[in-house]
């Protein structure tokens, strides 16, 4: 697989993004940001294939002679269901898109839809799925301090099913579980990680007696930042950029993207979300828009360092995992 195919399947993947024409500013932005940050070497210039596909200076039909290799067709086209799954649905143009990237590619209709439709509509109710044990024996969980700074949440906490002891551990277990998801090289693997999140939120939200519908869940991740199209973009991007390019490119971005893979985004999102929407419930939904947006940056900071502590625990997790395992899991199985 050449440098022009790589351009060419990413060119897909920021066009099943834009395929409904229905993104929000914010997930414009992140998008941008995505393309931005992946754009390490100016033999793909993701900015600039961000620039031509919202300008629509480039369609569909421009890139497909590009696809030389069955490989790169079957990528481009595992890739953007990927992306038109992510935000948990998929609109009627984005299916429209798909369909007419399937025949276009020759892609006979596979499980990999099926599978990707699967995880998408994962429900959040599977709320005692089993999670790997990954405790460390004899220490506690870490539990963030900026999160109880937050004005309000102590005098106005809402009683809780669990101890703090209790909610730190399962904050860090979803943390490292999804920190080992993002070390698998399957896209498929990547796309479980979102509603795994979501999951999170609702247990969270679960235990202090609320019931969260997915549309809640994606307002909360929303008001903190979180596209989930753009997480998405982000991850299998940068795992496209180290394993193929790796590979195929002698190199080419290999080491920056191996970096980027293990630099625990997924575990130090995970780790955020889970801690800021326990403040946010146990304050009883109190907090402004910007109060959440600062907690989840102070507590980011704070997943980023710890991920170092616990990347061994999740690199032999992962060794554990496939993408059957994984699918399992988030089914609820």
């Amino acid at each position: 697989m050449n440098t022009e195919e790589i351009r060419a399947i990413l060119t897909i993947c920021l066009l099943a993004s834009y395929a409904d024409g229905d993104k929000h500013d914010r997930e414009r932005e992140q998008i941008r940001q995505v393309a931005q940050g992946l754009a390490q070497d100016q033999q793909i210039n993701l900015p600039g294939l961000y620039q031509e596909v919202l300008m629509r200076r480039v369609q569909l039909a421009d890139v497909l002679p590009k696809l030389a290799s069955a490989e790169a067709r079957q990528l481009a086209y595992e890739m953007a269901v990927c992306v038109c799954e992510a935000d948990g649905q998929t609109s009627a143009q984005e299916r429209a898109f798909l369909d007419q990237l399937r025949e276009a590619l020759g892609q006979a209709p596979t499980s990999f839809t099926e599978q990707a439709d699967a995880l998408a509509a994962a429900p959040l109710q599977a709320a005692h799925t089993a999670l790997p044990e990954t405790g460390v024996a004899g220490q506690p969980a870490p539990h963030p301090a900026s999160v109880d700074t937050l004005p309000g949440t102590a005098a106005q906490r809402r009683p809780g099913a669990l101890s703090t002891a209790d909610m730190d551990s399962k904050i860090l277990n979803a943390s490292i579980v999804n920190g080992a998801i993002e070390l698998l090289p399957e896209n498929l693997s990547t796309l479980a990680i979102i509603p795994l999140q979501m999951r999170l939120v609702y247990q969270i939200g679960q235990s202090y007696g609320y019931e969260l519908d997915r549309g809640h869940i994606k307002d909360l991740l929303a008001t903190l930042g979180v596209g989930l199209t753009s997480q998405y973009l982000e991850q299998a991007g940068r795992k496209l950029l180290s394993g193929l390019l790796g590979k195929a490119g002698k190199g080419l971005l290999g080491g920056l993207g191996r970096q980027a893979v293990s630099s625990g985004m997924s575990f130090a999102s995970t780790y955020a979300l889970g801690h800021v929407a326990n403040q946010y419930y146990a304050g009883e939904r109190t907090l402004s828009t910007q109060m959440l947006r600062d907690a989840y940056q102070h507590v980011m900071a704070d997943g980023r360092q710890l991920q170092a502590q616990y990347l061994p625990q999740m690199q032999q997790m992962a060794q554990g995992l496939n993408t059957g395992k994984v699918l399992q899991m988030v089914r609820g199985g």
